[in-house]
């Protein structure tokens, strides 16, 4: 384990809010350079914040955030984030991709465009970021991509009640299972990480049940916790894994999680994939 990611440049995906947003503060604790790179640059009223406002968190958490308008679905608008990243820290050593679209239906109910949304955020965005980012985390002397998706559980019960939506994030997972073994002689690490429990963000809010699921989910900060355990390992000595959130904290000690629960002492609702 490497003592901090003080110093070190992460490029975080959808890293406005959710997520995304905990683990940038997690890595601005240790005085980390952090470009935000996500499509909210103007307020949504369906959704909290925006990337001005993550920077605004970022830094007052003691690192150094900058602001990316980046839809990942284009590959001349995350070219140019990652470009602007480097020119303004020197480099990249962490990229995590977060950003992630979702449409819980069944073959039947999917248009066409909700499916194309899904695969072009989840798989292509994934692919197409980490490719951006590779010539520059090679470089890098402890280089980490972490891909917020599922283990690789090939059962038909996560595949049946919404086909597209678990073929878009395991597209994600197949990432992680590709690149770290193409990547592991150059000594990027390239893992998985996936919540046990449904953890309470906008998607959860708006699309998954509303405050009653809320009530069951755990905060954003348990993910945060568990990446930044991993994105201080030795890159050498960690890759191709499929990590779940409370496991890697049991495996550091932690084994007391009701700090993280929105109602301590609830009963949670598992996640998909776990």
């Amino acid at each position: 384990m490497t003592e901090t990611l003080r110093g070190k440049t992460l490029f975080i995906t959808g890293g406005s809010r959710g997520i995304g947003l905990a683990m940038a503060l997690r890595a601005a604790r240790d005085g980390a350079n952090i470009a935000v790179a996500a499509k909210t640059d103007l307020p949504d009223p369906r959704l909290p914040g925006t990337i001005h406002t993550a920077v605004e968190e970022i830094n007052q958490a003691g690192g150094n955030g900058m602001a990316c308008v980046c839809d990942v679905r284009f590959e001349e608008q995350v070219q140019a984030s990652v470009e602007k990243t480097v020119a303004a820290f020197g480099g990249i050593d962490v990229l995590i991709n977060n950003a992630s679209a979702i449409h819980l239906s069944g073959t039947l109910d999917t248009p066409m465009k909700r499916y194309d949304l899904m695969h072009d955020v989840n798989v292509r965005g994934t692919f197409l970021c980490s490719q951006a980012c590779l010539p520059y985390l090679i470089q890098a002397p402890n280089p980490h991509i972490l891909n917020i998706s599922p283990p690789l559980n090939m059962q038909t019960r996560w595949f049946a009640p919404h086909l597209a939506y678990s073929m878009a994030k395991f597209g994600m997972s197949l990432c992680v299972l590709g690149m770290s073994g193409e990547f592991q002689k150059q000594g990027v690490a390239v893992n998985a990480l996936w919540p046990k429990t449904v953890i309470a963000t906008a998607a959860v809010q708006n699309l998954l049940g509303g405050d009653e699921v809320v009530k069951r989910s755990r905060r954003p900060s348990i993910m945060a916790d568990a990446a930044y355990l991993l994105l201080t390992r030795h890159s050498r000595e960690c890759t191709g894994n499929f990590f779940v959130d409370e496991e890697v904290l049991r495996a550091a000690g932690i084994t007391e999680f009701d700090e993280y629960s929105l109602t301590p002492g609830s009963d949670l609702i598992p996640d998909f994939f776990v």
